[in-house]
């Protein structure tokens, strides 16, 4: 299957799906107002039930505090007086990063954004699934699908992320052996799912549970630094041929593929 021409929108939806209230599958229907929230891109169902109990949330202008409440086509619905509408169409994006790119929607540092690297005429608010840090590069993906993009990052639901770890000097040998048994640093576990040497100073690491900074973390448990850390693939999708600051739409298989990964079922 030959892949989307690199760097434009990705609109694509898995097949039989289609915005809840833009006349696709289940058009016009009413909707729990957290479900609402998730599909106009503002946060996962879980956050927006956060945002509700907090007083965060206007129906028609009225406060809502509880659970519950329904939404259709017809009802004006605010986060934080700013109005809020499902999206249209759904996308799903990968992108190259390079190193030196942040992954966030805003920097009071003023650092450069990943965000900032995608197809310009995108309006949709994206979200990140499967953060890399400042220093790291590789495959990052970006969506509008609030649901899609906290399940497929929670560790829980145990996604692979295959990353290319490039050492300052040669690893000793115990590292991969105690990353792949599990090494307690500070009352953390770190386990890999699995561990290849590439080389003396390389290895191939598989993780699922995508813990804040875990190789780094391990890697200088053992004194050692990571001169260059690549994510390789997400799930079923692989960075392929994507070059530094390019991206592409995920095919409907990778969009299936990662639900399938995730335990998503609709």
């Amino acid at each position: 299957m030959s892949l989307p021409e690199t760097n434009k929108p990705g609109v694509l939806l898995p097949e039989g799906t289609g915005s809840p209230l833009s006349g696709g599958k289940g058009g016009g229907k009413t909707l729990r107002l957290q479900v609402y929230l998730a599909h106009a891109g503002a946060a996962s169902r879980r956050a927006s039930e956060r945002f509700i109990l907090s007083g965060r949330v206007e129906v028609n202008g009225r406060k809502v505090t509880e659970l519950g409440v329904k939404v259709g086509p017809g009802d004006e619905v605010r986060l934080d007086g700013v109005p809020v509408k499902p999206e249209t169409q759904l996308r799903y994006i990968a992108l190259h990063k390079p190193p030196l790119y942040l992954c966030s929607s805003f920097d009071p540092q003023g650092r450069t954004l990943a965000l900032d690297l995608l197809p310009g005429d995108i309006r949709e608010r994206m979200y990140t699934v499967g953060r890399l840090d400042y220093r790291s590069s590789g495959l990052v993906l970006f969506t509008n699908d609030g649901d899609f993009a906290a399940v497929v990052s929670h560790p829980g639901r145990e996604v692979e992320k295959e990353y290319l770890v490039e050492a300052s000097g040669r690893i000793p040998d115990e590292v991969p052996e105690a990353f792949s048994r599990g090494v307690v640093i500070e009352g953390i576990r770190y386990q890999a799912r699995s561990i290849d040497r590439l080389g003396g100073r390389t290895l191939r690491v598989v993780l699922i549970e995508g813990k804040n900074r875990e190789i780094r973390r391990v890697f200088s448990h053992f004194h050692l630094h990571p001169e260059k850390l690549h994510r390789v693939r997400i799930g079923p999708v692989n960075i392929g041929e994507l070059r530094p600051g390019e991206s592409r739409p995920l095919t409907e298989a990778e969009i299936r593929g990662l639900r399938k990964s995730g335990g998503i079922r609709y």
